[in-house]
């Protein structure tokens, strides 16, 4: 199945008037795992964000964070997606757009999330499996943060 995210970055002309600087279809398609796709939308390499500067190197973006920046992916998981137990340095804001998905936590603790519904993932061992029967999409925000030092960052 096809995975195309559009996505409208705008900025400023010389003369600081507002203008839609890109209008496209992300091309810049990863994929993890089996049954997974993502696509960052954009990313920024300080916080707060530099808006003077039109820097787009999202299709650069290799890793889930940037440090001391944000990351804005979208990601589609598939049915039956293999899965990827994994921790991320960072504070992460996920929202549903369509279908449904579980979160695993390490613990071995279930959350089923439907479209529409929000998430914020701090640091913690998760996995994303979709029982369903439709693709699930989810848009994250991810903003590097230093985990506790009681803690590894796991792949």
């Amino acid at each position: 199945m096809s995975f195309e995210i559009r996505r409208v970055i705008t900025g400023h002309d010389e003369k600081g008037k507002a203008r839609v600087m890109i209008d496209e279809i992300s091309d810049n398609v990863i994929s993890r795992r089996a049954g997974q796709k993502s696509t960052v939308i954009w990313a920024t390499d300080q916080t707060p964000a530099n808006l003077s500067e039109f820097n787009d190197f999202s299709a650069e973006v290799i890793d889930t964070t940037i440090p001391n920046g944000s990351v804005f992916r979208v990601s589609r998981f598939d049915p039956g997606v293999a899965p990827r137990n994994h921790r991320t340095a960072s504070l992460d804001y996920a929202v549903v757009i369509s279908g449904t998905i579980d979160m695993e936590l390490d613990d071995g603790e279930v959350v089923n999330l439907k479209a529409g519904d929000v998430l914020v993932q701090r640091g913690t061992v998760h996995n994303w499996t979709n029982p369903g029967t439709e693709p699930c999409i989810v848009a994250f925000i991810l903003l590097s943060a230093p985990l506790p030092k009681n803690l590894a960052t796991e792949g």
